[in-house]
C-alpha cells in the first residue's frame, strides 16, 4: 500500500504554506471530470472546470482525506482523517466529515488533547517509542 498523497493530474494548481504536514493517502482534486458528461454537445463545447486548491501555513491534513477544487484551508487548521473537504476551511478550525464540517477550534482541541493526554516517560519515548507506547497501551489479554 503506498501511503503516499495524491496531487492529481494538476499538482501545479495546488499550493501549499510551510509548516504543513499531509498524511497518507491524501487526495487533491484539481478538476472537475464530471463535464466530460456534457462536453461533446455543442452548447458545452469547450467546457472545463478547474481550481486551485490552496492549504496555508501551519495545517494538518489527515489521512485519506481529500479536498476538491477551489477550496482553501485556513492557516493553523486540523482536517480529520477520511474527510471530504468541498468548502473553504477558515483559520484555526478543525473540521471532518464528508462533507467536512466545523467540529471545534484548535484551541478546544488543544487542550482537550492535554486533558487526554498520557502520563509517559518523555526521554523513554524519544529513545524507544514502541516500547514506551506498549506500556502505555498493553495487550488487552
Amino acid at each position: 500500500m503506498v501511503n503516499y498523497p495524491n496531487f492529481g493530474s494538476e499538482p501545479y494548481l495546488i499550493s501549499i504554506g510551510p509548516h504543513v504536514l499531509i498524511s497518507g493517502q491524501v487526495v487533491f482534486i484539481t478538476h472537475d471530470g464530471g463535464t466530460h458528461v456534457f462536453r461533446n454537445r455543442e452548447r458545452f463545447h469547450g467546457v472545463i472546470k478547474y481550481g486551485r486548491i490552496v492549504v496555508h501555513e501551519n495545517c494538518f491534513i489527515g489521512f485519506r482525506a481529500t479536498l476538491l477544487a477551489g477550496v482553501s484551508v485556513g492557516p493553523n487548521s486540523v482536517v480529520a482523517g477520511c474527510a471530504l473537504v468541498s468548502r473553504d476551511v477558515p483559520p484555526g478550525v478543525v473540521v471532518g466529515g464528508v462533507p467536512a464540517r466545523h467540529l471545534m477550534t484548535v484551541e478546544e482541541y488543544a487542550e482537550r488533547s492535554r486533558e487526554r493526554c498520557p502520563v509517559y516517560d518523555q526521554k523513554r519515548y524519544r529513545a524507544d517509542k514502541r516500547s514506551e507506547l506498549l506500556r502505555l497501551y498493553p495487550k488487552p489479554w
